[in-house]
């Protein structure tokens, strides 16, 4: 899958510490092959969030993004839980 990074999602990355920088890495990359979705806990939003979805980093982070096509994502958000607000 091809990912693009939005520049919100880019500027929360950078104020992460370097341990969490690399486990992100590795999460999106497994998150690349649709195969560890499952895995990665893909899922859908719900309510005002409806159009958008999401896949855990750990237990705390998680990644909003949008599906551009069946081959393409963009990642528009990283955070804690407070980033479905």
């Amino acid at each position: 899958m091809e990912i693009e990074y939005k520049p919100t999602f880019i500027k929360q990355y950078a104020c992460f510490e370097s341990p969490l920088k690399e486990e992100i890495k590795e999460k999106i990359e497994l998150f690349r092959d649709e195969k560890n979705h499952k895995q990665s806990k893909v899922h859908k939003l719900k309510d005002k969030l409806s159009k958008y979805y999401s896949f855990s980093v750990n237990y705390k982070y998680r990644i909003v993004f949008i599906c551009q096509s069946k081959s393409r994502a963009a990642l528009l958000a990283i955070g804690d839980h407070a980033v479905y607000k």
